[in-house]
Parts: C-alpha cells; structure tokens; sequence
C-alpha cells in the first residue's frame, strides 16, 4: 500500500450537468498530473457512456471482464468484493476503474437499494487504502450516479465553457451541492470552478467568464488558468494520451499543469491542516 499513516487518499469529482464541458478530459489530465507529481492515483469513470474509458485508450468498453457496475453491484448485493478486481493500468501512471454501457441499468438498481446513496463511497473506501487520490469522473446529470460521487467525494471541480447556457445550469448544480452538503456529506467543499474550451479572444468568452465571476466569484473560487480551446486536447483523447504525453508544450498542457499543481497544493494543505489538529488535542 502507497500511504503512510500520516496521509490520506483525496476523493475529487469532477461535476457538470452539461455535457461536452470537458469533464472527462479534465479528469484524465487532473489525475495523470498528479501522478506527475508522484502521487498514486485511480480515476474512476462513473458515465455509462464510458467516455473517460474510451479516451484513455480502452477503445471497446462494453468487452472488459470487469467494469464498476460489477462492483458496485456486488456492494449492492453485499458480497464479498476485491477491491482491485478490474481496474486498468494506463501507460502514463494512473490507474482506471473502467465503466461500460451495463453502468445505465444499474442506476435503475440503486433506486430501490437502501442507503442508496452511500454505495459507491463505500465501494471506495476499500479502495482508498491503495491510493493517495480518486478522481470520479461524474456523469452529464444530477441523478442517483452523481449524487453518490458527491457523498463520497473530499471536494468538487466544476468544468464549464465560457457561454451562456453552462452559467445558467451553475445554479441547479450549486443547488444540489448544497443538499448534499446539508444532509449527506458536510465535509464536502467547492474545490473550484475550471473554465474550459476557452477561446479568451471573443467577446462572448470574456462576457461569460465576467458573469461567472460577479455570480460566483465571491463566494467560489476560480481557478485562473482557464483551459484553452484546442484541437490537440480532442486528439490527445483520441489517442489514449494525457495533453502532458501528447503536445507538453501547449498551452493546454501548461494551464491542466497549473491545476493540477494547485489541487496538489491544497491536498497538501488539507493533510497539514489535520495534522495539526490531531496535536493539539489535549489528552484525556
């Protein structure tokens, strides 16, 4: 097992409604940056499109023995389960619980399951001893599948293009954030927002990014290196590849560097933090 007992395995979700926001890439680029950075990382596709899977280059997912509908199946029906069974090993030093279209019939399954929000965190908590970070690549809705991943998740990246129509869903996806918060997971925090699919030279991305700014920015905080628009991010996918492996000196490469380097830091901090707590207890 990677961690000592001084540390502790981060779950970070990657979280839009909306679809083609750059969620998938976005968790593909964060965990494979921070295993750059010497981290042992899973990244977890929670999409029965399994678009995360396909992009790092498991081309036919609907033939993989083992995918997470297998396990979260097995919490559901409270078998026995290894944690490790089925996960992929990516050339670049992350590791991939895989999804499959199988992954849409189990959300119908965990309706009727008690504590239905809560299988997927305890799914992870068998394997949080194997890593430092998860990083859960959540579905385009606010259904059963995503609210599960914030029960289970430390905190919450939020990709979303600059235009008008991904700030006016914000407030939905904020509004279910806060629930889970409330009645579920309190410890759950906004990590922050991730601007993607940038193209900072039109009018329209410079207005958007302004109304993000004045509606969230206060209270939420932005990440400032907006990921730019690029083709080589869709071709990098393309080939199974993290922006870092194929075209590391683009500007994508540098602002998926940035981010990864910052939610690095904050981990960091977050561990001090506890730390420190557990000093100055008095004790008993």
């Amino acid at each position: 097992m990677h961690n000592d007992k001084t540390s502790a395995c981060r779950v970070i979700s990657c979280v839009n409604q909306k679809g083609g926001v750059g969620k998938s890439v976005t968790s593909t680029n964060l965990g494979i940056g921070l295993a750059r950075m010497g981290q042992k990382v899973l990244i977890a596709d929670l999409d029965s499109q399994a678009s995360q899977t396909i992009s790092l280059g498991w081309k036919m997912p609907d033939e993989l023995p083992v995918t997470i509908t297998a396990q979260l199946s097995k919490v559901i029906e409270n078998k026995p389960l290894n944690p490790l069974d089925g996960i992929l090993s990516h050339a670049e030093g992350v590791d991939l619980m895989p999804s499959s279209i199988e992954l849409s019939s189990l959300e119908m399954r965990m309706m009727n399951t008690m504590s239905r929000e809560f299988i997927l965190r305890e799914y992870l908590s068998v394997l949080k001893p194997h890593y430092d970070a998860i990083v859960l690549d959540c579905p385009p809705t606010l259904g059963l599948m995503t609210v599960n991943a914030l029960t289970a998740s430390d905190s919450v990246i939020i990709p979303v293009q600059p235009e008008y129509l991904s700030v006016v869903g914000m407030t939905q996806l904020f509004d279910t954030i806060g629930q889970v918060q409330k009645h579920i997971n309190p410890e759950l925090r906004i990590e922050g927002v991730l601007i993607t699919l940038a193209n900072m030279r039109t009018n329209l991305a410079k207005n958007t990014l302004s109304i993000i700014q004045d509606a969230y920015g206060g209270g939420v905080h932005i990440f400032p290196h907006p990921i730019p628009y690029s083709t080589k991010v869709k071709e990098a996918s393309a080939a199974g590849k993290s922006i870092f492996e194929y075209d590391k000196k683009g500007n994508a490469a540098y602002a998926y560097g940035q981010l990864a380097k910052e939610v690095y830091q904050n981990g960091r901090q977050i561990g001090a933090n506890i730390r420190v707590t557990k000093k100055v207890e008095p004790s008993r």
